[in-house]
C-alpha cells in the first residue's frame, strides 16, 4: 500500500463511474448492466488503485494477487477499473459490446489484460478464487485472491458450498467481498428471497468477517489493512446503493441494465462530478 491518497482513490472511482456512463451511453441500444457497475466503483478503485500488487506491464506474474469477478454482469465496471488501472486503453473501452470483439456484456478470460475468469452464470466466482488460493499455497507463493461477488448471487446454493471450504481449508489468502446493495435483476432482494445477516453467518462458519460502508474510501482501506491477520479466509460485505453518484438510478431497480438516452447521460456525467 501506500500509492494512492483517498483524495486520489476518490478521483479514481470518479472515473472509473464516468468510463461506466461512457460505455453504457455508447453501446446504444444493447445497454449494460450500469446500476450494480456503479455501485462497486468504489471497492475497484481502492483495489486497483492501492490495495493489489498488480503491474499493468506485467499482468501475468505469477506473484500478481488475483481479482475475480464472480458478478459477471458487472463486466462494465471492471473494465472501467481496468481502464483507469492502465491494463486497457481508449480502444478497448470504445470496442465495448462491439460484434466480435473481446469486451462483451460478460467478459471473457484474458489474462493478459487483467481478466482472471469468464464470466455469465453466476456463483461460480468464489470456487475459482478457492482453486487460485489453494494454488498459492501448494506453490509457496503469497499472493492475495480477492472475489468480488453480488448479494443476489448470494442465494446460490454454491456460493455457500464454496464459502465452507474456504473456512475448512483456512484459505487465509482468499478475500470474500460482497456488493450488498439490496437489489438484483427481479427488484428488491428481501422480497425475492431473504438472506441471514451476512458478516454473522460468515463469521459463524469461520470466516473472519466485516461490514463496511462500501462507498467509504476510508472504511474500505480500513477493512483491507486491518484484516488477513488470521489464519482464517477473509469475508467483506459492502452496505451499498445500486446506481450510485446518478441521482435517478439510485435505488432504482430499472437501472439494473438499461441503455441511457443522450439526456440522461450528459445529467449522469454532470452529476458524477470534475475529476481532480
Amino acid at each position: 500500500m501506500g500509492k494512492k491518497t483517498e483524495a486520489e482513490l476518490q478521483a479514481m472511482a470518479r472515473k472509473i463511474r464516468k468510463t461506466i456512463l461512457e460505455m453504457t451511453y455508447h453501446a446504444g441500444a444493447a445497454g449494460a448492466h450500469v446500476g450494480g457497475a456503479l455501485s462497486c466503483a468504489d471497492l475497484l478503485a481502492v483495489l486497483y488503485g492501492e490495495v493489489m500488487r498488480i503491474d499493468a506491464k506485467n499482468p501475468s506474474a505469477e506473484h500478481r494477487d488475483r481479482f475475480i469477478l464472480s458478478k459477471g454482469h458487472s463486466s462494465v465496471g471492471h473494465y472501467a477499473a481496468l481502464y483507469a488501472a492502465g491494463f486497457l486503453v481508449d480502444e478497448d473501452i470504445q470496442a465495448f459490446e462491439s460484434n466480435g470483439g473481446a469486451f462483451p456484456a460478460h467478459s471473457v478470460k484474458n489474462v493478459d489484460r487483467g481478466i482472471e475468469l469468464s464470466s455469465g452464470s453466476l456463483g461460480l466466482g468464489l470456487s475459482f478464487g478457492i482453486g487460485s488460493a489453494l494454488a498459492a499455497r501448494k506453490k509457496g507463493l503469497d499472493y492475495k485472491v480477492y472475489v468480488l461477488l453480488g448479494n443476489g448471487e448470494c442465494n446460490e446454493g454454491s456460493v455457500w458450498e464454496a464459502v465452507m471450504l474456504a473456512s475448512q481449508l483456512k484459505l487465509s489468502q482468499l478475500y470474500m467481498i460482497i456488493d450488498d446493495n439490496k437489489q438484483q435483476l427481479d427488484g428488491m432482494s428481501e422480497t425475492i428471497l431473504r438472506m441471514p445477516d451476512l458478516c454473522g453467518t460468515l463469521r459463524s462458519i469461520g470466516f473472519e468477517a466485516c461490514c463496511v460502508n462500501g462507498h467509504s474510501i476510508g472504511e474500505l482501506l480500513h477493512a483491507f489493512t486491518e484484516s488477513g491477520k488470521q489464519d482464517k479466509p477473509v469475508a467483506i460485505v459492502m452496505n451499498t446503493m445500486k446506481g450510485k453518484g446518478v441521482s435517478f438510478m439510485e435505488n432504482n431497480p430499472m437501472w439494473h441494465h438499461a441503455h441511457l438516452k443522450k439526456e440522461e447521460y450528459e445529467q449522469a456525467m454532470e452529476e458524477i462530478g470534475k475529476d481532480d
